[in-house]
């Protein structure tokens, strides 16, 4: 067994399947040759997973209405969960790809470990059945789904901005008072929510603390970090609450 198969506990029976989980399409893009890749995996992968965790949901959540058990479901399915077990698994280093790629980050990527998670589920299902991806997947996100009702978005939403933002970079949100108005006692905060050069987001608050959950919320709904480098918005100078820059 190959190091990821000792820490999935499976031996496959096809290692052909475990091979083409791994491989990043941009070995064939650079070597101009054909050459199979983890994509057609990745989107067999992806229905999987999202039967397992439906059905997951369905039998621990039974009070819940559908669009509650559709976000829990999306919190698990997203590009940042779906990374988290690829980095537990440590897929990065398992990945087949061009030189290219990886030179640029590829093995540290977000979507490169998501969709390369989604691929070996996928190898794992042909390569065994259902229940035996069902348990590998479950046994992976036990933690994830022991915690999923104690954390929602909505309850900690600078949180969950930070979980995000670490799963594709190692900084850290930063919040910014820009300003305060009114009396002492009816002060109006004004928070800014900055990471890696781009504002995220904006908010207000009758206190600091109220102003920043406010910019985080405001941030989860824009999803700035999804847009193409060139649409972001670069911060301004950071303002303080007394005004200075």
């Amino acid at each position: 067994m190959n190091p990821l198969e000792k820490r999935l506990k499976y031996k496959f029976r096809n290692p052909l399947l475990l091979a083409e989980a791994m491989t990043h399409p941009s070995l064939g893009h650079e070597t101009q040759r054909h050459h199979f890749d983890n994509q057609r995996l990745e989107f067999l992968g992806d229905a999987v997973l999202q039967l397992i965790f439906t059905e997951w949901l369905f039998d621990h959540f039974k009070s819940f209405s559908e669009g509650q058990l559709t976000k829990l479901r999306s919190r698990l399915v997203s590009r940042e969960g779906l990374k988290m077990h690829a980095d537990r698994l440590n897929l990065g280093s398992h990945l087949m790809m061009g030189r290219g790629e990886e030179a640029s980050g590829g093995r540290e990527r977000s979507s490169a470990l998501a969709d390369a998670y989604e691929a070996l589920i996928g190898a794992i299902y042909l390569d065994s059945d259902y229940v035996t991806a069902r348990r590998i997947v479950l046994s992976e996100a036990r933690e994830d789904l022991e915690n999923l009702d104690l954390d929602p978005p909505e309850a900690n939403p600078k949180g969950r901005l930070q979980e995000i933002l670490q799963a594709i970079s190692p900084v850290s949100p930063r919040y910014v008072i820009l300003h305060a108005e009114g009396p002492e006692h009816q002060k109006q905060f004004t928070a800014r929510v900055v990471w890696n050069g781009c504002d995220l987001g904006q908010g207000d608050g009758r206190s600091k603390k109220e102003a920043e959950t406010s910019a985080a919320l405001d941030a989860l709904k824009q999803k700035i970090w999804d847009q193409p480098a060139g649409e972001q918005n670069v911060n301004k100078p950071e303002i303080s609450a007394n005004g200075d820059q």
